[in-house]
């Protein structure tokens, strides 16, 4: 039997001693809410990035790429509402002195009311806050709180303030002059940098509506509260899709988008049954329709993914406030008129997805526990089941002993491999402990060099995931590795 791992506690402590995710700036006892990929960690996660970049840029053909800069005008910000509206409802408790979102003791609550089956009475509540925030009621929200019986997880009160409204954006100085006309922000979404750039990329690429533009890149939010690891910083990433389509059409896109990168997660080795879509209770103010795509992590359904028809709100808005029309000419016909549809601001479906979101939800999926041997024997096993072309390494080269001529040519062999995928020699202490050691970064094939290797050219590669042992030709390995931790094998499940 082997199941993921059921604690964070866990997932951290693994991560850190195994070289995948550190604590920012540890020798000055860190950051919060920031964290450092290690040697290991920044592998899977290009190989996250990787994966879903040609996911999207080289399945599609009407999907390109930018990299915007993170430093913008601010009136970027101004049109795209987060200036005067990126705030999350903050309330602290008066005798512990700790800081909390209001909505995440709501959805709390409302966890541990599913939990105990009152599911209905979980959405009456999710449903009720919504509106509440909706109507920017913050004193009934709290009302709501101390009603629900919320208490202070350190204090276990009720004394809480007032809840307020707090901007999320960080702001700094451009220029030698520091005033009011310097003030910039350090943004809080990847969005924006391709609202900005749609007639460039339209009109230089020539593309036609529908089409999409991606982007891989950092965004910054001051969190409240940030917490669970990885999943909630101040500092983080983000894998965003535009997607261009013409008016009336959204909804169509929207849903299609919502099965294709369902299908993304699967392919990449999430199970079914850890994944579920979430409407959104309270839609934001650009969208007319939302839903989150959702993983079971040891701390219970979180967002991964959300996918939204962001209608024509940021395009319209930076046109209003740049004075710079944002319009397409479709000279496609309409059936209804028998006419060109002609110009129109393109309505916009979005997929984002959080790259340390879906790298701890990979990780948290790969983490196995399982026992192995038989009666008396039996031992615990740890390994990552990572899916062959995500893990760090992709094969490991181990000479069966130093001597003898081994070593020089198990480092021949590594040698011969590199150049197709990441492979690595170790010759240092046990084959078994060696063979463990890979386990635990989830090397997909370790490839044993012993005495017979040098009569007929062939090594011992063993399966990470069943441990079995296989005898290949030399001249084969770079074949078959090289199929099974490619790229395509992931992009052909989607």
């Amino acid at each position: 039997m082997s199941a993921p791992a059921t604690t964070l506690q866990d997932i951290i402590a693994h991560a850190k001693e195994y070289g995948f995710v550190f604590p920012s700036s540890e020798i000055y006892d860190g950051l919060q809410a920031v964290y450092d990929y290690g040697q290991n960690g920044v592998e899977l996660k290009n190989n996250l990035k990787n994966v879903w970049w040609k996911a999207m840029t080289q399945l599609h053909d009407n999907i390109v790429g930018v990299d915007a800069a993170i430093f913008m005008h601010p009136l970027t910000w101004k049109a795209s509402g987060h200036i005067d509206g990126f705030n999350d409802p903050m309330i602290d408790n008066k005798d512990s002195k700790k800081r909390y979102r209001a909505d995440q003791l709501l959805e709390g609550k409302a966890e541990l009311l599913t939990n105990a089956g009152k599911e209905d009475e979980a959405n009456a509540l999710l449903a009720k806050m919504g509106k509440l925030l909706g109507d920017e009621d913050l004193e009934a929200v709290r009302e709501l709180i101390i009603s629900e019986n919320i208490v202070c997880p350190v204090s276990g009160t009720l004394n809480w303030t007032e809840v307020r409204q707090f901007n999320l954006m960080f702001s700094t100085k451009i220029g030698s002059v520091a005033d009011d006309s310097s003030t910039i922000y350090l943004r809080p979404e990847t969005a924006q940098g391709i609202f900005v750039n749609f007639l460039n990329v339209q009109k230089s690429g020539r593309m036609k509506v529908p089409f999409g533009i991606s982007q891989i890149g950092k965004a910054f939010r001051n969190e409240i509260v940030a917490r669970q690891f990885i999943f909630r910083m101040r500092e983080f990433e983000q894998m965003e899709m535009q997607f261009f389509v013409r008016p009336g059409t959204e909804m169509e896109w929207y849903n299609k988008w919502k099965e294709t990168r369902l299908s993304f997660h699967k392919a990449i080795g999430l199970p079914a049954e850890s994944l579920k879509y979430h409407d959104h209770d309270k839609l934001a103010h650009y969208a007319n329709a939302a839903v989150d795509i959702e993983y079971k992590f040891p701390f219970g359904f979180r967002e991964i993914e959300g996918i939204h028809s962001r209608t024509d709100f940021d395009l319209s808005n930076h046109q209003a406030l740049s004075k710079k029309k944002q319009q397409y000419f479709d000279p496609s016909i309409d059936p209804e008129t028998n006419k060109p549809y002609g110009n129109y601001i393109p309505y916009v479906v979005e997929t984002s997805v959080g790259a340390d979101r879906l790298f701890l939800a990979t990780f948290c999926n790969a983490f196995t526990k399982e026992m192995v041997g038989e009666g008396d024997k039996q031992k615990e096993r740890t390994y990552m089941k990572l899916h062959p072309a995500l893990a760090p390494v992709k094969a490991a080269v181990l000479p069966l002993v130093k001597k003898d001529g081994l070593a020089e040519l198990g480092q021949e062999i590594a040698n011969s491999l590199k150049s197709s995928f990441r492979t690595v020699y170790d010759d240092g202490g046990a084959i078994g402990k060696r063979y463990t050691r890979q386990d635990l970064i989830g090397t997909p094939f370790c490839i044993a060099v012993d005495y017979e290797t040098k009569d007929d050219n062939c090594v011992t590669i063993r399966h990470r995931d069943t441990m079995e042992q296989e005898r290949v030709p030399i001249s084969e390995l770079k074949e078959r590795i090289g199929k099974e931790v490619a790229v395509e094998r992931i992009l052909e499940a989607i």
